[in-house]
């Protein structure tokens, strides 16, 4: 998926151009709203990520004009202006949706994601080796052959298919396998890994171990 971030501080631009791209987003940055503009009339991007405070052109302008044009490309507003009418202003110029800074990755991630899909811009399914994921049903199979996971495993299994070949830490997972739990420690994690690398061997599908960085989910090497 293409992704235009418009953004005019450089530090943040750069920041959220690499955080995006390791989640496997293809990513066109401007920091110019005149120029910024062209590229959504020109559909650089499946979807756009817009600060409302750019030179040239400010972003409520630039989303005006271009929903005018009957430009229909999903647009996330991301800016410094957490106020109820700020939002309410972008919101009517025609956003898609409104995230206050500072935000969290995790969730502007879930945001783009949700987004891309009620407009049909995801694909249904998501695949990694012979392990295939139904985004809308939330199961996984082997060719047409359902799998079976406990809620636990299958929480783990959907945070490792949503980025394949990307790490994910265990703080992070142990958030989402254990939302729950207070207490539970992050080896509890390298349970639920163990068990599901048994149930993902015919897949050809494997869960790598990175030490200091975390897990990862990959099509298994041929024999």
């Amino acid at each position: 998926m293409k992704i235009l971030l418009v953004e005019d501080d450089a530090d943040m631009s750069k920041a959220l151009t690499r955080a995006l791209e390791k989640r496997g987003f293809q990513v066109t940055a401007c920091g110019d709203g005149t120029q910024a503009l062209r590229l959504i009339r020109d559909q650089v991007g499946d979807l756009v990520i817009l600060d409302l405070n750019i030179p040239g052109l400010d972003g409520l302008h630039i989303l005006q004009r271009s929903r005018a044009q009957g430009i229909a490309t999903p647009v996330i507003v991301l800016t410094a202006r957490g106020a109820v009418g700020d939002r309410v202003a972008g919101l009517n110029a025609g956003a898609d949706d409104y995230l206050a800074k500072p935000f969290d990755l995790e969730e502007l991630e879930a945001r783009i994601r949700a987004l891309l899909r009620r407009k049909g811009g995801e694909e249904p399914q998501q695949k990694c080796g012979q392990l295939r994921l139904d985004r809308g049903s939330g199961a996984f199979y082997h060719g047409e052959a359902p799998l079976e996971f406990t809620p636990r495993e299958q929480a783990l299994l959907k945070a490792l298919m949503a980025r394949p070949g990307h790490a994910v830490n265990r703080e992070r997972l142990l958030q989402l396998v254990f939302p729950d739990d207070a207490n539970v420690q992050v080896e509890a994690i390298e349970v639920v890994i163990h068990r599901l690398r048994k149930k993902l061997v015919a897949t050809r599908t494997e869960i790598m171990t990175l030490r200091g960085l975390g897990y990862l989910l990959r099509p298994a090497p041929a024999a």
